[in-house]
């Protein structure tokens, strides 16, 4: 077994388990010859991560309306329905989780996500996230990834040394920031390549 150590496995949520998909969302709500402007300069990336470092909806919202009064009813919809924008497992990733439980290694998770909107996805995908250890939220905690201190949060509250645990994130900056506490990280790119590092782990 190579690095052994590794007892544990910490995912992000959005694009590593779940698929994460506004353009699907949002076009049964914005005609189409406008759904390309609204993705590229109203429902910016920039403007969703407000709601993942804890700004309210009820803000982040009344403020994009009054911008673009004309996409009102698609971005007051975003809020109430967000667990819609979440299309479902990634191909693969339902097995890997099930797979690491049935063999008793600790799940965890740390993800970039609203106060707000995590509790009604979290109650839809319960059959998933009832099979973890435990989960940090952003917005719960008013620390966004790549931030070192909810690393550092999720280690003392998931009672890990980082040598203990593996990290899976989409995004590299995420990933990097894991490294630099020693935490092993791993960059996601597909469920295959991921069940390749674990098994080499000795977790699969």
């Amino acid at each position: 077994m190579v690095e052994g150590r590794t007892r544990a496995v910490i995912f992000d949520v959005g694009n590593v388990l779940y698929d994460w998909n506004l353009r699907q969302f949002f076009q049964k709500l914005v005609p189409t010859h406008e759904l390309e402007l609204f993705l590229r300069d109203v429902v910016t990336l920039d403007w969703h991560n407000q709601h993942d470092a804890g700004r309210p909806f009820a803000e982040t919202s009344a403020e994009l309306i009054a911008q673009w009064p004309r996409f009102e009813s698609a971005i007051a919809a975003f809020g109430p329905r967000f667990s819609d924008t979440v299309t479902g497992l990634l191909p693969g990733m339902g097995e890997i989780v099930s797979t690491l439980h049935a063999r008793g290694v600790p799940l965890y998770a740390i993800t970039n996500f609203s106060d707000e909107f995590w509790p009604p996805f979290r109650a839809r995908e319960a059959a998933i996230f009832d099979l973890f250890e435990d989960v940090v939220v952003s917005g719960t905690e008013r620390l966004v990834k790549p931030d070192p201190a909810i690393y550092r949060l999720a280690l003392d509250r998931f009672g890990l040394a980082p040598h203990e645990a593996i990290f899976v994130d989409d995004r590299e900056d995420n990933v990097r920031a894991a490294e630099a506490l020693g935490i092993a990280g791993h960059h996601f790119h597909g469920a295959e390549p991921l069940h390749a590092e674990l098994e080499r782990r000795g977790l699969l």
